[in-house]
């Protein structure tokens, strides 16, 4: 009996030593105490460190799985804002145009572009209107910037628009400013040429032009274009003007064809 119980006095003093020492603030055992813990430190890393990189793997497998699921979420994301852009730069193109349909006292139709030649982008386009719709040929086309076109081929349900920009347009013209009138064609490059100006015609570069109340086909005061060009003709017995159109013209989506003047 006695035997026992020294035995097991004895494994607890083995095991109470060690922490005693460990822990102890007495400076007698302060380098036994470091160099226990020297000795376990080397094992203690040696079964720590694949413990270490396995969670280093799972952590970076997680992280990685996270940055796929997160770029697809910001290509969706991405995506959906632009489609949101298209919708409000569409909807505001069709609330000035729904605003130049209020303030004409003409009737109207709009009408969407759905189709161009290539190899003439500036001189024509086709819309989704015609007769049926009341289109009729030598109706004017115009949008919320001003001066489109004019209708020169009708079918049931399509049209043919013959641009501003194109040689075989014309429409008679007024400098806002000065009220200097001439006749306003295309060139087929993007802009247009305003001729039969006199030679002392007030005429500045940034100059507005408009529609005139000499037009046959278009209402009055309707916006064609800022002059950015003076040019003297050949003779000098007169003036001609290169016009910048208002209207984008190879921007172009939708049209108001005005039936009735």
């Amino acid at each position: 009996m006695f035997k026992k119980n020294y035995k097991s006095i004895a494994y607890i003093l083995i095991l109470i030593l060690p922490l005693f020492l460990l822990f102890s603030q007495s400076k007698l055992f302060s380098s036994f105490k470091f160099s226990i813990i020297e000795i376990t430190s080397v094992p203690m890393q040696i079964i720590s460190f694949p413990i270490r990189e396995i969670r280093k793997m799972l952590y970076y497998h997680w992280t990685f799985e996270e940055y796929k699921r997160l770029s697809k979420e910001n290509s969706v994301l991405k995506t959906r804002l632009a489609g949101l852009e298209q919708t409000i730069n569409e909807n505001a193109r069709l609330e000035r145009l729904l605003e130049v349909k209020r303030n004409l006292i003409y009737s109207s139709v709009a009408a969407n572009i759905i189709g161009r030649d290539p190899s003439y982008w500036n001189s024509s386009i086709i819309i989704d209107k015609g007769s049926a719709e009341g289109v009729r040929q030598g109706f004017p086309v115009v949008n919320a910037w001003g001066v489109v076109g004019k209708i020169v081929e009708v079918g049931p349900h399509k049209s043919k628009v013959i641009l501003l920009t194109d040689p075989e347009f014309s429409v008679a013209a007024t400098i806002e400013r000065s009220r200097e009138s001439g006749l306003v064609s295309g060139t087929l490059q993007g802009l247009c040429r305003m001729r039969y100006l006199s030679v002392d015609a007030d005429v500045r570069l940034g100059d507005k032009v408009i529609t005139s109340k000499l037009s046959s086909a278009f209402p009055e005061n309707m916006m064609v274009g800022e002059i950015i060009k003076i040019n003297q003709t050949v003779n000098q017995s007169s003036l001609e003007c290169l016009i910048r159109p208002t209207v984008p013209i190879s921007q172009l989506e939708e049209v108001l064809v005005i039936l009735k003047q």
